[in-house]
């Protein structure tokens, strides 16, 4: 594939130095002049065209089409709350809108360039103004009058001149100094703390590199395939993993990027930010500091350059100031914490059985649960010969023996928060539950269907089962889950799971790697796992904004879609107890404090979201504040007075210097409210199929 690659892009090569000079007609700033695309990136870019072309799953063709999603892309990168560009920069720049695939076919890179350095020279703009406003002191900012801001500036009209950026900055600082005050801080401190962080952005600004043009346009590109196909420049290529997971010498953390801030997508299992208990999904990092330094503030920079500060050595402390998911929109108020730096340790990884007592319609019953954090495979040992390796199927088969030792009456299987890991794991275990058959399918682009299989017969445990998901259950966990309830093993209860059903390979270029979809994951269904995840039998309140996180709330994501079916499945031995499961359900979930404190907090951040404009009134801004906070104070202590606890005087906030929690900590399973509700519709159903056996 490498060699016709490489005379593709040589033939194209000849005939560069003329589409080099192409484009020139729009101006930038001298100060610019040195970011030019060089011959590696040109190389690159081609390769990138011809790799897509060639091997991405869907194999769209790159037209005019695709050049508006390129366009659209690449200016949502660089300025998505449209508060740099001018309307003049979009119009100029739009006569392009229809030619990046003729550019991106000819190795012509200079568009995007011209692109990207005047953002720069607006963004530098904008930067000097904040920093003109600081000059005159935070004081000169009246608080008293009437107006307000627009937050959600996705879709705002573009400025029209310079003075409308103005009045649109001048509002922005004055949120930022409202934010900081209502959070307490004093004006010097927040006249220092606004002025550092505009004179480092600008300083960063001035080590622009070309590396760095290159990435984000060759990246509107690629992701306007998909969100999963992307392009990673040499050092993102050598020093980071391909999903920007810091689960070796960092904190265990998924990241992405969310406008100005960096947000956590999914914490690793086992990982150090999931053992501290003091980070969760949603959550923003505004600063990072190592050790006992000072803490730098990282509003506004990019995903790689915050990855880096937060790796480093194993062992070392890294602090980090975040604004809670938890907290309303508009509340800036922090906290910090502290977290020791290690590599993730498989056997904490492990999967872990527990024995749920339940009494249910007056007798006592015992259920096995099963916690399976990820799905491993301990390769290195495997490959060694050692007879003792480490793998996900190995160790439930034990932990399912352990059980029926117990004479448990069911098992329930717990993927929540599972984020996935080998396939082949995942296939195995299916195996465990299912006499034989297929587990799953795998389409690639060339419309071959690959068919995974559990080829032993006999299934090694044959009792009762209830798989239990949500949100942050993906890839790997949608396949188990998804066989499952395709082959009628299981009740699948929870959550709508997160929908990533794509595979990804990585192809090295002459410069840099790129990281594409090439093929899809479906059940023995034909359903595919893609977008949609696995739907299950009885829903339970979401625990995380749906819109927020998943495959869905990405742009650009492949869609959800069918294949023939692998199998043709038994009757469904749930659905004719499935009405009265869930009617026993929500009466008895109707009232159960846990479950109305996850709804009512859920529709509150729901609805607090949709607030699309924020008061730079200070009264107005600070009677907001509190009527969020005693609403939130009322959902909480609604909670602890139904269990018995004493109600909180206020809000209580975790800091750096809480304590993580240890195992003598945990909670049994019987305080988890939604174990113990999987527990009772898996004894529902058996009591409700026995009835019917007898009859």
């Amino acid at each position: 594939m490498k060699r016709t690659l490489t005379c593709t892009v040589l033939a194209v090569l000849f005939g560069l130095q003329a589409s080099l000079a192409m484009a020139k007609a729009v101006s930038t700033p001298e100060s610019w002049e040195y970011l030019q695309p060089d011959r590696d990136q040109v190389i690159a870019s081609l390769n990138v065209v011809e790799l897509l072309k060639r091997h991405h799953y869907n194999k769209p063709p790159l037209n005019d089409a695709r050049s508006a999603k390129i366009f659209d892309s690449y200016i949502q990168m660089l300025d998505p709350s449209r508060s740099y560009f001018l309307a003049s920069d979009l119009e100029e720049f739009g006569k392009w809108r229809s030619q990046f695939d003729d550019f991106l076919k000819r190795g012509n890179l200079e568009p995007g360039f011209t692109i990207y350095k005047r953002h720069l020279e607006r963004l530098q703009n904008r930067l000097n103004y904040a920093l003109s406003l600081l000059d005159k002191g935070v004081d000169h900012f009246d608080f008293t009058i009437d107006e307000e801001l627009l937050v959600d500036r996705e879709k705002a009209a573009w400025a029209k001149d310079a003075a409308a950026l103005d009045d649109l900055w001048r509002k922005r600082v004055k949120d930022e100094v409202l934010r900081l005050k209502i959070a307490g801080k004093e004006p010097k401190a927040i006249e220092e703390l606004l002025t550092k962080r505009y004179k480092n952005q600008l300083a960063r600004l001035n080590q622009t590199r070309g590396e760095d043009v290159f990435q984000t346009y060759i990246n509107a590109f690629a992701q306007s395939y998909d969100p999963h196909t992307q392009y990673l420049s040499p050092d993102n290529a050598e020093n980071f993993d391909i999903n920007m997971s810091l689960s070796l010498e960092g904190i265990g953390a998924v990241l992405q990027s969310d406008n100005e801030h960096v947000k956590i997508v999914r914490l690793v299992p086992a990982g150090p930010a999931e053992k501290s208990k003091q980070l969760a999904p949603a959550d923003k990092i505004i600063g990072v500091a190592q050790g006992e330094d000072e803490m730098i503030d990282v509003i506004g920079w990019r995903l790689d350059e915050v990855v880096k500060l937060i790796r480093g050595p194993k062992g070392s402390v890294v602090r980090l100031e975040v604004i809670p998911a938890s907290n309303a929109p508009n509340d800036q108020n922090s906290k910090v914490v502290a977290i020791t730096r290690e590599a993730v340790k498989l056997e904490e990884q492990a999967a872990k059985k527990s024995v749920l007592n339940l009494a249910h319609q007056g007798q006592n019953f015992k259920l096995g649960v099963i916690e399976i954090p990820a799905f491993y495979l301990d390769f290195k040992a495997l490959r060694a010969g050692d007879q003792n390796y480490k793998s996900t199927t190995r160790d439930v088969k034990k932990l399912l023996s352990e059980l029926e030792a117990e004479k448990v009456d069911g098992v329930v299987i717990d993927l929540r928060n599972n984020g996935g890991g080998s396939l082949q794991e995942a296939t195995e275990l299916t195996g465990l539950f299912i006499d034989q058959g297929p587990t799953v399918l795998v389409r690639n682009s060339d419309g071959r269907v690959d068919v995974l299989a559990d080829e032993q017969t006999g299934a090694f445990y044959k009792g009762p089962l209830a798989v239990l998901v949500n949100r942050l259950s993906a890839s790997a966990s949608e396949i188990f889950a998804g066989a499952m309830q395709d082959y009628h093993r299981a009740l699948i209860l929870g959550g709508q799971t997160f929908g990533k059903g794509t595979v990804q390979t990585i192809q090295p270029l002459n410069h840099g790697e790129l990281k594409l979809t090439l093929a899809k994951f479906y059940r023995v269904s034909g359903q595919s796992t893609q977008h949609q995840g696995v739907i299950p039998d009885i829903a339970y309140p979401a625990d995380v904004d749906t819109k927020e996180i998943g495959e869905s709330a990405l742009p650009e994501a492949l869609p959800w879609d069918s294949i023939r079916a692998a199998i043709n499945p038994e009757m469904n031995p749930f659905k004719p107890f499935l009405a009265e499961l869930k009617a026993r359900h929500e009466a008895r979930t109707g009232e159960n404090p846990d479950f109305v404190f996850t709804r009512d907090r859920l529709a509150l951040a729901q609805e607090l979201m949709h607030e699309t404009t924020v008061s730079l009134n200070e009264e107005k801004r600070r009677a907001q504040q509190a009527d969020i906070e005693k609403r939130q104070l009322a959902l909480e202590n609604a909670l602890r007075l139904a269990k018995g606890e004493e109600p909180l005087a206020k809000l209580e906030s975790e800091d750096e210097n809480t304590a993580p929690h240890d195992d003598m900590d945990k909670p049994k399973p019987e305080d988890d409210a939604y174990l113990s509700e999987s527990g009772r519709i898996l004894l529902d159903y058996l009591g409700l199929s026995s009835a019917m056996a007898k009859h």
